[in-house]
């Protein structure tokens, strides 16, 4: 679970720093908006992929951890 958090802090810090840049742009007068707008399925395709990377990966962490038998303590051994 914390790798998780740790992936979606990640994508919340790239968003912003995203977002900083284009408003920090628009106070030079650069017309990003335009390729925002343009470009914003982008922002779909790049966060449907990390959901499929990350539900692979740990698809595949919990298929290298096998299952453990339950064990038995001695003291029920009587």
């Amino acid at each position: 679970m914390a790798s998780k958090k740790r992936s979606d802090s990640l994508i919340w810090g790239i968003i912003l720093i995203a977002l900083g840049f284009i408003f920090l742009l628009e106070t030079f007068d650069v017309e990003i908006w335009h390729y925002v707008w343009r470009l914003w399925p982008l922002i779909l395709i790049v966060w449907g992929a990390d959901k499929l990377y990350n539900g692979i990966k740990e698809r595949q962490k919990k298929e290298e951890k096998p299952e453990q038998p339950a064990t038995r303590d001695k003291s029920d051994e009587v």
